[in-house]
């Protein structure tokens, strides 16, 4: 398939090549435009020169940890416009969490499917890219999703991947009450590594940074059910 400028670029971070070659050919057969970088160095001069739609890590690159990654996106200008999926040889629930939690959109452990991590990548670059075209306003807080940039005010709010996408799916049914496995399927995708208390953390994390511009309250819980959002006016 040939790249057009609206092909999606993907970044690969590993230092073992065995995996990163047939990976990066796989996805190219997919028709994504693929780099792949074993250098730690190298890779945050890329990510800061060409920012990837999607970015693929081992967990542990030498002097570069995937935990190291997300904190430099979240502190970006646009931290939530880069996807980023963990690619580890350790496959303890602990790490998958703090992973997940952490902001990656998907956690992948060692060895894989090279067609599964190709449909993953398939499934989570489409739905960015049917959510593109929306804005979701309320009030004076904005998602505008073709930026994949929140603000109030006219301000920027810095929100890690999993705490945009509870604020994005909750503000597009605005009103709608979901419960706790609701939640885990629509945002983190019914990974069954994840809890239900991580629902719970995340809709704190989220109420507290949006508590910095007073709109905390727009993330109501609805008692013996789940959570909305909604404008203060309707909270129960």
């Amino acid at each position: 398939m040939l790249a057009t400028e609206t092909t999606k670029q993907i970044l690969i971070v590993d230092r073992d090549v065995a995996t990163v070659e047939p990976l990066r050919q796989k996805l190219g057969e997919a028709g994504f435009v693929v780099r792949a970088i074993t250098d730690s160095s190298a890779a945050v001069t890329a990510v800061a020169e060409r920012p990837p739609h999607l970015l693929i890590i081992d967990w542990n690159v030498p002097g570069f940890a995937a935990l190291d990654v997300i904190q430099r996106l979240r502190n970006a200008k646009s931290p939530q416009s880069i996807r980023l999926i963990i690619l580890s040889e350790l496959s303890g629930e602990e790490h998958v969490v703090t992973g997940l939690n952490l902001g990656a959109d998907d956690y992948i452990t060692k060895p894989f499917s090279l067609r599964e991590v190709v449909a993953r990548v398939c499934v989570l670059l489409r739905s960015h890219s049917q959510a593109e075209h929306l804005a979701l306003c309320c009030d004076e807080l904005v998602l505008d999703a073709a930026t994949n940039r929140v603000t109030i005010r006219g301000n920027l709010i810095n929100l890690r991947g999993v705490e945009y996408r509870l604020l994005e799916f909750l503000m597009a049914h605005a009103g709608r009450t979901f419960n706790r496995t609701q939640l885990l399927s629509q945002v983190w995708g019914g990974d069954t590594d994840v809890d239900e208390r991580t629902v719970d953390v995340n809709v704190q994390r989220l109420r507290k940074i949006l508590s910095e511009r007073g709109y905390e309250a727009y993330i109501q819980t609805v008692r013996g059910f789940g959570y909305r959002f909604a404008p203060p006016a309707y909270a129960e």
